[in-house]
């Protein structure tokens, strides 16, 4: 993927997926969602590799995962075809 393509992407995705920060610890940035997200759907790596090779937790991964994808269906809709069940 292009860098441009990625920051388009991105800046599209930010305002869907951020979270803001707390007291307690920092939000997983939108673009280290987006990031992994793509490493998921691209190479089909498992949540317990994304864990090792990206520092966040598999409960993490499998809550944003699901969150980032709808919002890639949502925003590209124009782009991306989706089969109706």
């Amino acid at each position: 993927m292009q860098r441009e393509d990625f920051n388009y992407i991105l800046s599209i995705i930010t305002p869907s997926i951020q979270r803001q920060d707390t007291y307690m610890r920092d939000a997983i940035t939108a673009k280290d969602k987006l990031i992994i997200t793509l490493r998921y759907l691209a190479a089909g790596d498992d949540y317990k590799s994304l864990e090792y090779a990206y520092k966040v937790s598999v409960q993490s991964i499998s809550l944003f995962i699901p969150e980032v994808c709808g919002s890639l269906i949502g925003l590209l809709r124009d782009y991306v075809k989706v089969k109706k069940m």
